[in-house]
């Protein structure tokens, strides 16, 4: 392990943000994050646990406590089986699987981040999320101090959300498998219609995976969802807010804002969901409230790309960023009396 006192953060954070650590360990394997673990919590210090930086916002006054960055390496590919140290790159990994022919996470290719953060998030574009092809996520369970193996159905997976995320002091990811398919070459069936039309085939379609994944890469470079350290668009922690879920009064509610806002005839994006809920687009409903693209003056603003992006421009603060995300959430919710959550997770401050 590597240890570092008042380290700076923001370097190990896709939006190059947030103030240092009291204290930097970097582990690279499992026993050295189990240790490291192990010894904050028998010292009652707090822990921060850092993978790819890619969903992270932390606090301009940094982390009083221990941040652990998990920098394990480990790709395991048996048959269709895969299994991945939960600091792998996850883009990498995901070329890795292609261009061994298998198909079921290939439209997940070019979101940053590690491999351990996948089943936090439930991470998911364009048709496919992890939860699909997750098999066992192995993680160190903080509670009974031990190693343990848990099903993908012990997971609690929803949309963006699993039990990790709801429990995120309990366990710590060490290892994620997955069960890939062998369809000769070709993708997982094409399930996003903007992915569909890049590829010029009927959603439901296969193509050979490799097309698959450049399609995705290449809209979602065109979106400034892949990092370019010379383009401040991608700045990012990605999309900033989730897509809302809404119950039966909650969307109804909605469509009256709709129509009194922008008209009976404007159709607001409506798509089934879980439990009964429907789920709208929240980059429609922050556009639609006056946001565009690029908003902003200061060193924070929305991406050029893409209106769930908030951007750092080079010189912003994490107080910049948020004082955004409040301006945006604030506006959408009176607008359209919807209120927009965070995606990624606030470090020693809050929305």
């Amino acid at each position: 392990m590597h240890e570092t006192r008042n380290a700076p953060l923001a370097p190990l954070t896709t939006l190059r943000l947030g103030g240092a650590a009291a204290r930097l360990i970097t582990a690279t394997t499992d026993d050295e994050v189990v240790a490291a673990v192990a010894e904050a919590d028998a010292s009652g210090t707090p822990l921060l646990l850092i993978g790819g930086g890619s969903n992270l916002v932390i606090a301009d006054s940094g982390f009083p406590g221990t941040a652990l960055r998990i920098a394990t390496t480990g790709f395991a590919l048996d048959g269709t089986r895969l299994e991945l140290a939960a600091g792998e790159d996850w883009s990498a990994a995901v070329g890795r699987a292609v261009e061994a022919g298998l198909a079921g996470i290939e439209c997940l290719a070019g979101i940053p981040g590690s491999a351990g953060a996948t089943p936090v998030q439930n991470v998911g574009a364009y048709g496919q999320e992890v939860s699909s092809v997750l098999t066992e996520v192995v993680a160190y369970d903080r509670l009974s101090r031990a190693t343990v193996t848990l099903p993908a159905a012990a997971c609690g997976f929803a949309y963006r959300h699993s039990r990790f995320k709801a429990d995120p002091d309990r366990f710590v990811v060490l290892r994620v498998r997955f069960a890939l398919e062998d369809a000769g070459g070709l993708s997982a069936p094409i399930r996003y219609a903007e992915a569909a039309r890049l590829l010029g085939v009927e959603p439901g379609d296969r193509v050979p995976a490799a097309e698959a994944r450049d399609a995705v890469v290449k809209l979602r470079t065109g979106k400034g969802m892949v990092l370019d350290p010379e383009d401040h668009d991608t700045w990012s922690a990605g999309s900033f807010f989730t897509n809302p879920l809404l119950d039966e009064a909650q969307f109804a509610a909605f469509l009256d804002r709709v129509a009194d806002r922008l008209g009976p005839d404007v159709a607001a994006p409506a798509y089934p969901a879980e439990d009964g809920l429907t789920k709208t687009s929240a980059a429609w409903l922050i556009e639609r409230a006056g946001f565009t693209k690029g908003y902003g003056t200061g060193p924070a603003r929305i991406s050029g790309k893409h209106t769930l992006a908030l951007t750092n421009r080079g010189t912003a603060r994490t107080a910049d960023l948020l004082a955004l995300a409040r301006e945006v959430r604030d506006g959408v919710r009176a607008t359209f009396g919807v209120t927009l959550v965070n995606e990624p997770v606030l470090v020693g401050t809050s929305l």
